[in-house]
């Protein structure tokens, strides 16, 4: 459904996939808050779930972190099945770092991250 809120959140979700793609020259750890941050926001998408963990899947493999890679495989065959039951971990981050079915608050500095994509976003649609 097109809601504008589920426009909104495609909105963010591309704001910071694009602010994942310009953060080439950071470090692995910092490039990761991109990643959380969409995956926090595109959570509720089938389309953007299923996206997020391809990207941090294909990330992982590039920075030859094969534990990230092998939970993101995990968790690419879960997300059908967890948007299916309607068993999605609210705030959950993504990573294979964090329990794939826990639900967590999101972080003061993830909360900034997205707010500022969300800044950006707007300023993109005027």
């Amino acid at each position: 459904m097109n809601t504008p809120d589920a426009l909104q959140n495609r909105n963010v979700y591309s704001q910071l996939m694009s602010d994942f793609a310009r953060s080439a020259s950071q470090a692995a750890e910092l490039r990761w808050r991109w990643l959380a941050a969409a995956h926090i926001v595109g959570q509720s998408d089938l389309r953007l779930h299923c996206h997020v963990h391809a990207v941090m899947f294909g990330y992982a493999v590039r920075i030859r972190d094969w534990p990230e890679a092998g939970g993101q495989l995990f968790r690419l065959a879960l997300v059908p099945l967890g948007h299916l039951l309607g068993k999605l971990p609210a705030g959950n981050i993504g990573r294979a770092t964090v329990n794939a079915f826990q639900p967590m608050s999101v972080s003061s500095d993830m909360q900034e991250i997205i707010s500022k994509a969300r800044q950006a976003a707007a300023r993109a649609r005027v």
